[in-house]
């Protein structure tokens, strides 16, 4: 499978010059393009194909006055950003046939964007140094910050720039085939929630770290002192970047407690279930911060890609499965309960259930797994004994004893 390591780039001042200029160059052939299909769109004439828009807005462009600065940069930086296109628009249409989510038509881009990147294939003849440096076609050696080794020869480097001025190098690898984890034996169900942030049928809970709740002080302060400058001033470019980075600081730290609780989950259990919860559709409430804030979606889909990875079963189920409201002991269906309510009692067996833990359990059993109730860590209630179980108090009159249940 083909996976994308990301690196930090400290590129010097005559670098980021040039890598400015390679952000310029593959926009302007990216608006150049959608301008031309989309005139042709308008007029009823057949979309130009990658191959005419390559001639006419690169190789010919080059040779004008007012395109000449296109040859500053690397040739592929620009031919990627009409595969770029392409891809947009394929996306589109997809979505509009169902074979994909629905995804807006292709946009214009612009300079402010907070988001720039450019893409180097193999043609383009980048090299990773001796020395550890990245080499980059018309930009030079750029100082990367190495965090692991790649597991293979990548096939492509985009270099991305985000809001907060951070560069970044992105790689393509593939995966070695002998990467599969030896076997473990426990099979684990994983409930998602808000107070803690993920509860496992084992019993575990793992608590929520709520980095941007945590984080809302900071920002806030940061943001209104970015509202108090004025606009077009270089003061209010750097109170925005100031904003960006603190936003980054807590996506980051979200996502390297994604990274580190996922791969602890994956080695060591051989199967994982988890719901498939309606992430869009929760956003919508009044929870919505505290949802964005836990990051569900990503941590679902780094289980998913890393199971596959290292060999592990995933498995989503429904997420209309009641798994909340079936008791886990007796399988019987209790009826819905609000959410105050974390501690319940099954009127069946009466058994008493935290209402996470039953859930993890029971998300485990509707993926077919074999995880046992005692798992759950309920409380058996009392029930009453049988008529031939019945003892006798001192008088001689009988009594029911309550046992627990087994």
């Amino acid at each position: 499978m083909q996976l994308r390591y990301s690196f930090r780039l400290y590129p010097n001042r005559p670098q980021r010059s040039a890598l400015a200029r390679a952000f310029g160059c593959a926009r302007v052939v990216y608006n150049d393009a959608l301008r031309a299909r989309e005139t042709a769109r308008v007029e009823g004439a057949p979309l130009p194909k990658t191959g005419d828009l390559s001639k006419l807005l690169i190789t010919d462009a080059k040779k004008t006055d007012e395109r000449a600065w296109l040859g500053e940069v690397s040739a592929v930086v620009l031919q990627q950003s009409l595969r770029d296109l392409d891809t947009a628009y394929r996306n589109f249409f997809d979505g509009l046939k169902g074979k994909r989510p629905r995804t807006g038509a292709p946009r214009f881009k612009s300079r402010k964007d907070n988001r720039q990147a450019v893409r180097f294939t193999s043609n383009a003849r980048w090299k990773i140094t001796t020395g550890g440096d990245l080499l980059l076609p018309k930009i030079g050696d750029v100082r990367v910050k190495w965090s692991r080794v790649l597991p293979s020869v990548p096939s492509t480097v985009t270099v991305v720039k985000d809001a907060a001025g951070r560069y970044f190098a992105s790689f393509v690898v593939e995966t070695e085939p002998d990467e599969t984890l030896p076997e473990a034996g426990p099979e684990v169900g994983i409930d998602l929630g808000l107070t803690h942030f993920a509860i496992l049928s084992d019993g575990t809970k793992i608590e929520s770290p709520r980095f941007l709740r945590r984080a809302e002080k900071k920002l806030k302060r940061e943001q209104r002192r970015l509202s108090r400058k004025a606009k077009g001033s270089n003061n209010r470019t750097k109170a925005r970047i100031k904003v960006a980075r603190a936003h980054a600081q807590v996506a980051d730290a979200r996502r390297e407690f994604h990274h580190q609780l996922s791969t602890k989950i994956i080695r060591e259990n051989q199967a994982v279930a988890v719901e498939d919860l309606a992430v869009k559709g929760l956003a919508r409430t009044r929870t919505a911060k505290s949802i964005h804030d836990a990051g569900w979606s990503a941590f679902v889909s780094m289980l998913e890609y890393k199971a596959a990875r290292y060999g592990r079963t995933f498995v989503r189920i429904g997420r209309f499965e009641p798994t909340s409201q079936v008791c886990c002991v007796c399988d019987v269906k209790d009826g819905p309960k609000p959410l105050h309510v974390r501690v319940w009692e099954c009127g069946a067996c009466g058994t008493v259930l935290d209402r996470d833990i039953n859930a993890a359990v029971n998300v485990a059993k509707a993926a077919g797994l074999a995880v046992s109730a005692c798992g759950a860590r309920v409380r058996p209630g009392v029930i009453p004994a049988q008529r031939g179980e019945t003892g006798t108090r001192r008088d001689g009159q009988t009594t029911v004893v309550g046992i627990p249940a087994l």
